[in-house]
């Protein structure tokens, strides 16, 4: 009965079977699997004398003034009543619930469930909810059209198929990590008889998730490792390429370097012939060097003999790292050549033919460098840069230029490091923790709307003295749901007011590639006084000229998207500064603004953005190439993660390719797991 239509289950119908498509919910197995996001606990009763400011809660009373219905205008009603338990008094009120004048019994002792509120000496809750059985209540995420009663209702019944759903986990794990069976997991993740009850199932499905997700980024590591790499050792020209540089290395940098050149010779690994393939993540704060690293490892590869690429999201960025590097290189003898989307078609035909035949040994390039008329003569290193604006099936298709090439992936969005396990479970993780010596502090603000004024002064203060300025919306366009910033208005009402008379660019993501880039260089060739942006810059060129960072509704970002923002200035030698600007303060909004003005560690404000968000806005699990998880937590689960990934060696000791009879499920839920994400092809 688990693949039993869900239009067939009774309380649904063809009518709310769309609805439950638009959540993925088409068989009563997939409405078992359809986790709530929270519980209301209707079990506990609190006298009222003892309800706290905001707590939700259970009060069991009955009333002492007469139920009266107010209409205050057409379509809008409320209901209020004054109840006691004899501790206290509590004001109920409700709106547009007419019917209650007819059905209340004035005599009778009803349990209510809401959440508590003081106004005014007094105690009230609006639109509690009557309860005629206490228990613990699941809550699901849903879409319009179906209440939180039609949803539980549907669930119950197909909880009555819990039984029939097979057992993935052996017993033995089980009986190791005291995990409860799939049966009583699902009735009790969605009908908890108690809270401990609860924890029990949750405890099951959210290890069995993670293990799902540890087996298989090692199977895709193990994978990787089993392919042979051509051995890149020879790298004569790296000492002059350091000789070049106007400012030695970071003690980071050289240990990246070095844990990088030792991948790419094969270390321990090597068997004389062969090496594994390298697959590197290199994660390193803004300003901290990771482009030098990469450089060094493109260069080894050069002077083996064989050729490089490095991809990075966007054109102007492509342009920037080729401009950095190609001077540098063509003095050691190596070709770099350039390949984007917006070059002319005799600039992308020169390129792709110096790649085919080899004359160019390093490649830097946008998207353009995985179309299908690029070809190399000897691809053995990929390098992405802002890994985290690839997906998986982009790597892919870049290393699938080569013939088992090494990788090299780059990140500025620092994650906190008990979590890379998790996020990089497939790749070997480097950290460069430290910045080169003379990269100044951010001097960073939060203000309000009072310091408008104040703000746009400083801004053309700015601007007078020769300097550059960003401002960073959140929208493109204005939004009637909520008074934010729009990027294009704000720009055009800046041109007419704070900025007559000095230029101002803008660039969104809904412009094409070639606008955006035209846009962004000249900026950074210094004919824009002032950029309105988007997020879009987050990635963007460097300008050393630019020493302010002005951002719009701040509240709306993320931390570590904050932290990038203000990472594009302070890259010349002039003193630099950001303003946050936040629209409402509450008391998690000031902590992340406090944290902002307090600290310029990414790993830090990494960790608070985690902690304050969750992983699910923090990640962005998609573009990260992470399946996504439906019940585990990559912030809280950390003992889950070191149990489950503890179990997936065992497995994979006693079973490397999950063959076995009792892991035919578990490799059957890992496909489906890392379908999305363009599978792992167990064999």
């Amino acid at each position: 009965m688990l693949s039993k239509e869900i239009g067939s289950i009774k309380g649904v119908g063809k009518q709310r079977e769309k609805l439950f498509w638009r959540l993925g919910i088409r068989t009563a197995g997939d409405m078992l699997c359809y986790y709530p996001r929270g519980y209301e606990d209707r079990s506990r009763i609190k006298k009222i004398a003892e309800l706290e400011e905001g707590e939700s809660v259970c009060v069991r009373a009955t009333a002492c003034t007469v139920l009266k219905t107010s209409r205050p205008r057409k379509g809008l009603s409320y209901q209020k009543v004054t109840v006691t338990d004899g501790s206290g008094v509590l004001f109920l009120t409700w709106f547009n619930h007419d019917w209650m004048v007819r059905d209340f019994d004035l005599s009778a002792e009803y349990t209510y469930y809401g959440r508590a509120a003081v106004k005014n000496g007094r105690v009230e809750m609006s639109n509690p909810v009557i309860v005629r059985e206490n228990k613990i209540e699941p809550i699901y995420p849903l879409t319009g059209g179906l209440t939180q009663n039609v949803f539980r209702s549907v669930m119950a019944r197909c909880a009555a198929y819990a039984g029939e759903v097979p057992e993935s986990l052996p017993g033995w794990l089980r009986e190791r990590y005291t995990l409860c069976g799939a049966e009583y997991a699902l009735r009790n993740i969605h009908f908890p008889g108690d809270f401990e009850k609860f924890q029990f199932a949750r405890t099951r499905l959210a290890f069995e998730e993670l293990l799902l997700l540890r087996l298989g980024l090692k199977l895709l590591k193990q994978r990787r490792v089993r392919l042979n790499g051509v051995p890149l050792r020879r790298a004569e020209g790296v000492a002059e390429f350091l000789k070049l540089l106007p400012y030695p290395l970071t003690n980071a940098q050289k240990r990246v370097a070095r844990e990088i050149a030792d991948d790419l010779a094969g270390g321990a690994q090597s068997d004389g012939q062969s090496v594994k393939v390298m697959n590197r993540l290199v994660q390193g704060d803004v300003g901290s060097g990771k482009t030098v690293v990469a450089a060094i490892a493109m260069l080894i590869a050069a002077d083996s003999g064989a050729q490089a690429a490095m991809m990075v999201p966007t054109g102007i960025l492509a342009e920037q790292h080729y401009r950095a590097l190609s001077g540098l290189f063509a003095a050691l003898g190596v070709s770099v050549v350039l390949l984007t989307g917006s070059q002319t078609a005799k600039q992308k035909r020169d390129a792709r033919e110096k790649l085919a035949n080899g004359q160019a040994r390093v490649a830097i390039g946008t998207h353009a460098l995985i179309q299908d008329g690029v070809a190399f003569q000897n691809l053995c290193l990929v390098v992405t840069d802002e890994q985290h604006r690839f997906g998986v099936k982009q790597r892919a298709a870049l290393a699938g230029k080569g013939d088992a090439p090494h990788l090299l992936v780059m990140t500025a969005t620092p994650i906190p490091r008990t979590l890379s396990m998790i996020l990089y479970g497939d790749l070997d993780v480097s950290v460069i923790d430290e910045l080169p010596p003379g990269r100044q502090r951010i001097d960073t603000f939060s203000v309000d709307e009072g310091m408008r004024e104040r703000v746009n002064q400083f801004m053309l203060k700015q601007i007078d003295g020769g300097r550059q300025v960003y401002i960073v919306c959140p929208l493109v366009e204005e939004s009637e749901a909520a008074e934010l910033k729009s990027a294009s208005e704000y720009a055009e009402r800046l041109r007419g007011t704070v900025f007559r008379g000095r230029t101002v660019g803008l660039v969104h993501g809904k412009m094409k590639a070639a606008e955006k880039d035209d846009v962004m260089r000249r900026f950074a060739a210094g004919e824009t006084d002032a950029l309105v942006s988007t997020t879009v810059i987050e990635v963007g060129v460097n300008v050393p000229n630019a020493t302010l960072m002005v951002v719009e509704n701040a509240e709306r970002f993320g931390l570590s998207q904050l932290h990038q923002l203000r990472g594009r200035v302070g890259r010349g030698a002039h003193r630099s500064y950001c303003v946050l600007f936040c629209q409402g303060g509450n008391a998690v909004t000031e902590q992340r603004m406090r944290i902002m003005r307090e600290t310029n560690d990414g790993f830090k404000i990494a960790e608070t953005d985690l902690r304050l968000r969750g992983p699910g806005e923090f990640f962005g699990t998609r573009q990260h190439g992470l399946p996504e998880l439906k019940i585990a937590n990559l912030y809280l689960d950390t003992e889950l993660i070191a149990k489950s990934g503890e179990a997936a060696d065992q497995i994979l000791r006693t079973d490397p390719a999950l063959r076995g009879a009792e892991h035919s499920l578990i490799k059957t839920k890992i496909d489906t797991m890392f379908e999305e994400i363009g599978g792992i092809e167990l064999t």
